[in-house]
């Protein structure tokens, strides 16, 4: 008996014609049924439609230049980007002084490198990035937006207001939830009654209310806990609330990440003689982060939106910034809130599509999963 070994690899052959291409794809995955293809021609049709309608509203019959709302409120017009022109700096700033703005854009350009930094996987003096980020350009930024010292002009938390709200609460309350939740999520499991007790109780209790009522609270009864006389502004109450708020949700996204991990890897820790904190943060936390990847994200992202709801309490972030400029009488049309609330809607939009790639980018650098 005699055998046959190939010493090269066999000719790649071609798939079998109509296996392959669009029409294969669309007569297997979509038209396979009366039913499918009923629905795939509904979808398709609604989808261009609706993407249609958007396109000719906001291009071809918007308004591009005019001095005040006469043009906007001609019959047929459809978006009034004029109006989006001559706000656009209140809503970068709020009500921020003119000649102080350098000071914002100095600030929005000092995050904006040093956050390029963090997100880089590979740059050098990263971990000295990160302290910059996390410690000392927070104390920049504060001295520098709000003023009184060192020859600064003061500027008080009221003048703030849109995009600058917005990063200020969102960035804030990220930064601030991250380590909160774990702290919470290791208390919920600890084997400490009084901890594991104290953790469940503020995690349940906070997961339990919406957050606009933990903003309400914030606003007022936050000054019921501190000395006679003392009452932090409303940004800083806003901003105590969400960050505790987003803690709570942070803790029990990391518990599910630390309940994940086998129990092997805590056995393999205590064998080889670390003590709790050390097998925490060099062996289970970062299998646990990394599983929730997608899950802290998403956490992040409708951290990021929900900070629109900060305008029940008198703060003008960018959603109030936006909404106070339809009452401006110069530019009062039909088509003013929904051309500024389109507008809005892609800022929004943009801000969290790109958390969500970045994410996605983490994930695939990280090996966290064979799907995507």
């Amino acid at each position: 008996m005699t055998g046959f070994v190939r010493t090269i690899d066999a000719p790649k052959l071609s798939p079998p014609k109509g296996e392959v291409g669009l029409i294969h794809t669309l007569r297997h995955r979509v038209f396979n049924s009366a039913i499918g293809g009923v629905l795939a021609i509904a979808i398709a049709a609604l989808l261009f439609w609706t993407a249609w309608t958007i396109i000719d509203w906001a291009f071809f019959r918007g308004v591009w230049t005019a001095p005040d709302r006469e043009l906007c409120n001609a019959e047929g017009a459809g978006a009034c980007w004029p109006f989006i022109k001559a706000r656009s700096l209140q809503w970068v700033y709020g009500f921020y002084p003119s000649a102080e703005r350098w000071r914002v854009n100095l600030v929005y350009l000092i995050g904006a490198i040093s956050l390029a930094g963090l997100m880089i996987p590979a740059i050098p003096f990263k971990t000295w990035n990160a302290l910059f980020f996390f410690l000392l350009y927070p104390v920049i930024a504060f001295f520098l937006l709000l003023g009184g010292k060192f020859g600064l002009t003061l500027v008080e938390t009221e003048q703030w207001g849109g995009l600058l709200v917005t990063l200020v609460l969102s960035v804030t309350a990220i930064v601030v939830s991250a380590p909160l939740g774990i702290l919470l999520a290791l208390g919920r499991r600890s084997e400490m009654p009084i901890v594991s007790l104290l953790s469940t109780i503020f995690i349940e209790t906070v997961r339990g209310v919406p957050l606009v009522l933990v903003l309400f609270m914030a606003a007022n009864m936050f000054p019921l806990f501190m000395p006679p006389g003392v009452n932090p502004d409303k940004l800083l109450k806003a901003v105590i609330g969400t960050s505790l708020f987003a803690s709570a949700y942070m803790a029990e996204i990391i518990r599910g990440g630390l309940q994940a991990i086998p129990k092997g890897q805590y056995e393999g820790a205590q064998a080889i003689g670390l003590s709790y904190w050390k097998s925490m943060g060099l062996i289970i936390m970062p299998q646990a982060l990394k599983v929730v990847i997608p899950s802290i994200v998403n956490n992040f992202i409708s951290l990021f939106k929900d900070t629109s709801l900060v305008t029940v309490v008198g703060l003008f972030d960018l959603l109030g910034i936006v909404q106070t400029g339809f009452n401006d009488p110069k530019w009062a049309s039909a088509q003013t809130s929904n051309t500024g609330y389109f507008a809005l809607a892609v800022i929004y939009w943009a801000f969290c599509f790109s958390m969500s790639r970045y994410s996605q980018f983490i994930e695939r650098k990280l090996n966290t999963s064979h799907k995507r």
